[in-house]
């Protein structure tokens, strides 16, 4: 079941971010210390509790017999856009699914807010993601190469 999250549930969330995106961390040789900003490092209550309260980001948590196994936010933009932020999965409850029950929820919930295009921003060398992305209709626009992140960020958006 999925459904928005309280200021209750924020502390399970940053658990759930923090340890989907620590496999990809794995994957790609990401450590705190050369990649502090990645999601699996830089996810905090504190941060979380800034998404919701004060960015007024819609936040949706899956949920499996009680507990919470996936995630992702929405940050509302200009011109009808929205970014689709941490969708994550925890390792143990993967391939059955919930990435795709919550992708196409965020599309559901995207289009309530009356957003036309959906942003996101991936590892751009985690090539089976983007794929999974682009079975789901993303196109990918670009990537930029930041000096603090010791990947490529890839960008994609899909029409809605």
């Amino acid at each position: 079941m999925i459904k928005e999250i309280s200021q209750n549930d924020i502390d399970k969330c940053v658990k759930v971010i923090r340890e989907s995106f620590q496999t990809v961390a794995d994957r790609f040789g990401m450590t705190e210390e050369n990649a502090p900003r990645f999601t699996a490092f830089a996810t905090t209550k504190e941060r979380l509790e800034w998404h919701l309260n004060a960015e007024h980001r819609p936040m949706y948590a899956y949920y499996d017999n009680g507990s919470i196994v996936g995630y992702y936010s929405l940050l509302l933009q200009e011109n009808s856009e929205c970014e689709l932020n941490n969708l994550c999965v925890i390792p143990a409850c993967r391939h059955n699914g919930i990435g795709e029950k919550l992708l196409l929820h965020s599309f559901e919930t995207a289009m309530g807010f009356n957003c036309k295009k959906m942003n996101i921003g991936i590892v751009e060398e985690n090539s089976v993601l983007r794929k999974w992305y682009e079975s789901f209709g993303f196109i990918h626009t670009g990537t930029q190469k930041f000096d603090f992140f010791p990947f490529t960020c890839g960008y994609m958006e899909k029409l809605l």
